[in-house]
């Protein structure tokens, strides 16, 4: 078995600049996921200097099992709208209650005779 040539890293020419040399540096992990979970605006210019705005709302992830069943997000629309006509009473924005009230019955008393 023929061994490989070990080509020197100072002789490797891997196509970058030298103001391209990110030793010592490191990459921030998931810097922009919190803003994507929010939802972001993109500004489109065009020639004549007007500019388009786009909003794009939070991203959401669909679980693999569940998301072979809705392979788009007009699907997944037409679940939910067929979910929410089913709970007509819950009205929009109105926000569950973290505790249950309950009412205690009357404590009962006995009677002397």
């Amino acid at each position: 078995m023929k061994k490989a040539n070990k080509i020197d890293s100072k002789d490797y020419d891997d196509g970058m600049l030298p103001e391209y040399d990110f030793t010592g540096k490191k990459g921030v992990r998931g810097k922009y996921y919190r803003a994507r979970e929010q939802g972001y605006t993109v500004r489109i210019y065009n020639e004549d200097g007007s500019f388009t705005e786009k909003h794009f709302g939070p991203t959401i992830t669909l679980e693999p099992d569940i998301a072979k069943y809705f392979p788009d997000s007009e699907s997944v629309n037409n679940a939910l709208r067929t979910l929410i006509s089913l709970v007509p009473n819950k009205q929009v924005g109105e926000k569950k209650a973290k505790y249950k009230v309950s009412k205690k019955p009357a404590k009962k008393i006995a009677v002397r005779k």
